[in-house]
């Protein structure tokens, strides 16, 4: 339900939706937007221009961009992420008791699950967002990364970290060692996260499955894991589950493994591919090769599970770079992808503390600059093909610098 206005001579938009609440008042200049799950949390904002998102974590990143330039980027100190929550909390205090005052001019009421979040925003203040940030840190270990269609995911930390951990592109799960939770613990887990999320479950719209490569975890202890999220969360509401698997561990399941998975909800599997070229990925310390990550997808394809394909642009720079090109080329059009599948091309990003960057310069690597990493990702989509019965798989970049849960 959208509903306009007038507010101190300002135009209001106030959207009602099933799972959120969006208020945008207009400025001289630019709009101010916010936009709150159903317990009050501030999810998105837009203030002069620049574009902020809380994480459950209670962190802000602020996005902007200069035209004909790169998007900047960078997370908020906490003063600053508490005045950007406290200067949305004050203006849509002051627009909510302006409606309930009669003061503000609405073309329609405001219903009552509208007038529940309003309220639940207002309550939102310093005191209970450091509260709500301090609940995650208790619920959650760290959440390394999720694929960008899995942002607003429900994410049940079935394992935490990674189960081979050598990758020296990765610093993600550097710090802690690879476990796997069972059942009982995990039920509790998964009863901590919905009891955290509240009423904000609305907002969520899938369970991803975690950490790293969740999938290879043993199948008899898999499935029992499963039966608990369908336990705990109406899986079919919330559009299913999803989740991380590593290519030569996805090698290891059967076709009927993977429709075992599926009848509890799978439907995508994410694989960090990274490079069709085995020297690359030798270089990149990755344990697995192109032929499996094949093999694997043509198993959960076949069992009826989507795919994502994540690429790395950049890596092994320009000395690997036209084998890297051909041969990624080569696995991704060996592989049954159609119109439900995703490609993902991720850019390398690389800090000093990087194994890779010791790695790379020990080889005297010369890197390929960010035009000609987006350069390299159009090369390899040139060259894929896809069947006509089957359809295109959605293809889109991804940058990890972006990553808020």
């Amino acid at each position: 339900m959208v509903i306009n206005g007038r507010w101190q001579s300002r135009p209001v938009t106030i959207s009602v939706k099933p799972n959120c609440l969006t208020v945008s008042v207009d400025g001289p200049l630019e709009a101010s937007v916010f936009s709150y799950d159903y317990a009050g949390r501030m999810w998105t904002a837009l203030l002069d221009g620049i574009s902020y998102r809380r994480g459950l974590d209670g962190k802000i990143i602020a996005k902007w961009q200069i035209a004909g330039r790169e998007r900047n980027r960078r997370w908020l100190t906490a003063d600053e992420t508490r005045q950007v929550e406290e200067r949305a909390r004050s203006t849509t205090a002051g627009l909510y008791a302006a409606i309930t005052e009669g003061h503000a001019e609405l073309l329609s009421p405001l219903p009552e699950e509208g007038r529940l979040v309003f309220e639940r925003a207002i309550a939102f203040d310093a005191a209970k967002s450091a509260a709500d940030a301090v609940q995650y840190h208790q619920v959650y270990r760290p959440v390394g990364i999720l694929p960008p269609d899995q942002y607003m995911a429900v994410v049940l930390q079935a394992t935490e970290g990674c189960s081979f951990n050598t990758c020296n592109f990765c610093t993600f799960y550097k710090d802690r060692p690879f476990r796997i939770r069972r059942p009982a613990e995990f039920r509790l887990h998964a009863l901590a996260v919905r009891d955290f999320l509240g009423a904000g479950l609305s907002l969520r719209r899938t369970i991803f499955l975690g950490d790293a490569n969740a999938l290879v975890i043993p199948m008899p202890i898999l499935l029992p894991l499963m039966d608990v999220v369908h336990e705990v969360y109406d899986v079919a509401s919330l559009g299913g589950i999803y989740a991380f698997l590593d290519g030569f561990s996805g090698d290891r399941k059967s076709v009927s493994d993977y429709r075992a998975l599926a009848a509890r909800g799978l439907k995508r599997v994410y694989i960090g591919m990274e490079s069709g070229n085995e020297e690359l990925l030798k270089f990149l310390q990755k344990p697995s090769r192109p032929v499996e990550v094949v093999r694997a997808v043509k198993s959960m394809k076949a069992a009826g599970v989507a795919v994502g394909i994540i690429v790395l642009l950049g890596a092994g720079g320009h000395q690997y770079a036209a084998g890297h090109v051909n041969d990624t080329i080569s696995a991704i059009n060996a592989m049954p992808l159609d119109m439900d599948d995703i490609v993902y091309f991720s850019e390398l990003i690389v800090d000093e503390g990087m194994d890779y960057a010791r790695a790379a310069f020990q080889a005297n690597l010369s890197p390929l600059t960010s035009e000609e990493r987006i350069a390299q990702g159009q090369l390899i989509e040139a060259g894929l093909r896809f069947s006509e019965q089957g359809g295109t798989p959605h293809i889109s970049r991804y940058d990890i610098r972006e990553f808020v849960y």
